[in-house]
C-alpha cells in the first residue's frame, strides 16, 4: 500500500510531462522524479528505517512517469487521428 503515492505521482508526472513543453524535458522530467520520490519516501515514513528507500521510489516513480507519458501520447495520437 505504500507504494500507491510513487505509482501516482509517477504516473501524474509523466502525463504533465507529456503534456507541457519545455525545453529541456528530460531535465525537467528528472528533476520532478526525485522530488516525488523523496516525497513519497518521507510521506510513507520508510526514511525512518533507512533513506535506502529512495532507491526504490525514485525509480518507481520514473518507470510510473514514462508508462504515464506513453499513455498521454497515445491518447493524444488517437484523438488526432479520427
Amino acid at each position: 500500500m505504500d507504494e500507491l503515492f510513487p505509482v501516482m505521482a509517477g504516473l501524474v508526472c509523466g502525463v504533465l510531462l507529456g503534456t507541457v513543453t519545455v525545453r529541456r524535458p528530460v531535465v525537467v522530467g528528472v528533476l520532478l522524479y526525485v522530488v516525488a520520490g523523496v516525497l513519497a519516501t518521507v510521506l510513507s515514513g520508510e526514511w525512518r528505517i533507512s533513506w535506502a528507500f529512495l532507491l526504490i521510489d525514485i525509480p518507481l516513480v520514473g518507470f510510473s512517469a514514462v508508462v504515464g507519458d506513453l499513455l498521454a501520447r497515445n491518447v493524444v495520437l488517437r484523438r488526432v487521428g479520427r
